[in-house]
């Protein structure tokens, strides 16, 4: 068996060359990937569902940067509205190498007051969405003899919080989805990974949620909430050439927060 050639370290984040589609980049954690992975050097198609505006703005932000992006609308449940998003980018940017599955639904109820429709549309937004884009970006990387998917989980997905147990479901699933695609995908040389993150800042949180921050202040050993960059990185990192021997790992990013004993 001939050994596997390392990349030159300089090469290592280097993303030229390649064309990456992230879902749900209209803004927070979505546009950060965006952003990171076109300072890389991707060609970057930015998914939205309703931010259209939001979306485009970070998109001409790239090109003005000197890089290449284009804002794409689909409901990622429909396979028929999210096949005509990937044809556009496919046709805009080039074939997707590398596929972020970062958008996702997040409500607050308790077990005992869920009506059915919600915990159905949580699990459709979480699961079937990530299903419907994956297979059909798979079928382009395959063609193309591989690729790298990162999935963009979360710490409830391994250990819940109140009011959030259809959400934390739906990311524990996201988890052995991630592991069970690397197993199927592998032999087409195409990486999954998953992203875990944990409380990620943003405006006027401190505000809105204040006895949450502070509880999260307290238990995150490293003292601070994450930052989108943080989140995007940690992307960054599982769809480059440094991450080649990687597929089915979850990477939490949390500062440490599920270190802290609960007793």
């Amino acid at each position: 068996m001939t050994r596997a050639a390392a990349p030159p370290i300089r090469d290592l984040l280097d993303l030229r060359g390649k064309t990456a589609l992230v879902t749900g980049a209209a803004g927070g954690i979505g546009r950060g990937i965006a952003r990171r992975l076109a300072e890389a050097g991707a060609a970057v198609g930015l998914h939205h569902r309703g931010g259209k505006e939001h979306a485009e703005e970070t998109a001409q932000e790239i090109r003005k940067a000197g890089g290449r992006a284009v804002a794409v609308q689909a409901e990622l449940t429909d396979a028929a509205s999210v096949e005509a998003a990937v044809q556009r980018v496919t046709k805009e940017l080039g074939p997707i190498d590398i596929l972020v599955n970062n958008a996702a639904r997040q409500t607050h109820a308790l077990f005992e007051e869920m009506a059915l429709d919600e915990w159905r549309s949580m699990l459709a937004a979480n699961l079937d969405g990530v299903f419907i884009i994956t297979k059909i970006v798979a079928a382009q990387m395959i063609g193309r003899g591989g690729g790298s998917v990162v999935n963009i989980a979360s710490i409830e997905g391994l250990q819940p919080a109140p009011t959030h147990g259809h959400y934390a479901a739906s990311k524990a699933g996201l988890i052995m989805y991630t592991r069970a695609a690397a197993l199927q995908f592998g032999r087409h040389n195409i990486r999954v990974n998953a992203v875990s993150p944990g409380l990620i800042r943003r405006d006027g949180i401190e505000t809105a949620w204040p006895e949450g921050v502070n509880r999260w202040m307290k238990a995150a050993p490293l003292g601070r909430m994450g930052e989108d960059e943080d989140v995007a990185d940690a992307v960054l990192f599982l769809a480059s050439p440094a991450a080649r021997w990687i597929t089915g790992a979850n990477l939490v990013v949390d500062g440490g927060v599920t270190t802290t004993p609960a007793f």
